[in-house]
């Protein structure tokens, strides 16, 4: 995965990228803003929507367990 930029104690995601939490354990992923274009990774996105609201501070939780998204993550590392 890309590295974050350090600010103020946290990573930002660098440009072009945006980073999301998944699993029980809130493991941090950086994600390149090109995967927002896939219909899957939509809809996983208004699935935490629906789960958690668009008001939480905690930032982008995706309701899936970390396997699963890894799994995505490749398929759309191979495919965008």
């Amino acid at each position: 995965m890309t590295k974050g930029v350090e600010v103020e104690g946290r990573k930002r995601a660098p440009k072009g990228h945006f980073v999301v939490y998944v699993g029980c354990q809130m493991k941090r992923f950086v994600i390149p803003t090109s995967y927002l274009k896939n219909p899957t990774f939509q809809q996983l996105l208004d699935k935490a929507a629906e789960e958690y609201g668009y008001d939480n501070h905690n930032g982008i939780v995706l309701p899936c367990d970390e396997n699963t998204f890894r799994r995505l993550v490749i398929f759309l590392a191979n495919h965008y």
